[in-house]
């Protein structure tokens, strides 16, 4: 049996790629519209030749916490927890994983920079 989808996921870069959701997650997601605040977006040069091949990009978006930055948008998708554990392997090395509360007072999982990774 699969597992519910009661992991909130926010997205605020290439998980919202419904051809990167198919390869990671074999299915394409649904997702709401939120906001985070207190976050400022960068990118970081992915080292995984396996997720540069996924997503065809060589950078990607990461967030590092700055309270004067503008609200990020982004979707919050539902997954399971495999699917959650499918995403840590993704975002491998260049993001650590944690739970925020976003606009809407919802509580989800994002993928910040990791600590002491250079933005470029």
């Amino acid at each position: 049996m699969v597992g519910a989808a009661d992991q909130a996921l926010f997205s605020y870069g290439t998980l919202q790629d419904p051809a990167v959701q198919r390869e990671q997650f074999g299915r394409t997601l649904a997702g709401e519209a939120d906001r985070l605040e207190g976050w400022r977006v960068g990118l970081v040069r992915i080292s995984d030749p396996e997720v540069v091949r996924q997503s065809s990009l060589t950078h990607h978006k990461a967030i590092v916490a700055d309270p004067q930055a503008p609200d990020l948008d982004g979707m919050v998708l539902m997954i399971t927890a495999a699917e959650l554990a499918a995403a840590d392997e993704y975002e491998a090395g260049e993001y650590e994983r944690r739970m925020v509360t976003l606009q809407s007072g919802r509580d989800a999982w994002v993928y910040v920079a990791a600590p002491g990774l250079a933005m470029e």
